[in-house]
């Protein structure tokens, strides 16, 4: 619901997403206006499988935030490790220095060839992960993430 969409928003405002300059989501967002929780912060997000009735947002989209390509797919298939591919396969041809994405609820931080994979997993459905989560992507010098355990109030 719309309410419970805006106390997670303001949960992770007042936590670990104090700081942020910018959200990223890696679809199934499924309530259109999760955007408006997160206002006035910049707002990117992609389609995922549950969105298909949200026209409005891509399915794959390539942002440059502080000099650094970030791809975005919500991803499909089944498993982590096809899921991986699908979305690696999808920006061969211009391999960005983040690759984030979602699908398969399972947290995700590790680099294949100079791409950091991020997928942050998910805040409210763990599936088969051990925990709900967030991620935080630190753009500086160098790219890097980090996966936060993350629980519901």
């Amino acid at each position: 619901s719309m309410a419970q969409a805006q106390a997670l928003a303001q949960q992770l405002l007042s936590g670990c997403f104090a700081d942020v300059d910018v959200v990223l989501h890696a679809g199934d967002q499924v309530c259109g206006d999760l955007e408006q929780c997160f206002y006035p912060l910049p707002w990117y997000s992609v389609r995922g499988n549950m969105d298909q009735h949200l026209i409005g947002i891509p399915v794959k989209r390539t942002l440059s935030l502080t000099g650094k390509s970030i791809g975005m797919m919500h991803g499909w298939g089944n498993g982590c490790a096809e899921v991986q591919r699908n979305v690696l396969d999808s920006f061969a041809a211009h391999p960005p220095d983040v690759l984030v994405f979602g699908h398969t609820h399972y947290p995700m931080c590790r680099h294949s060839g100079t791409t950091l994979l991020f997928n942050p997993g998910s805040p409210t459905q763990k599936r088969s992960a051990p925990f709900t989560s967030v991620g935080l992507l630190y753009l500086g010098e160098r790219v890097r993430g980090e996966i936060i355990p993350f629980v519901a109030q």
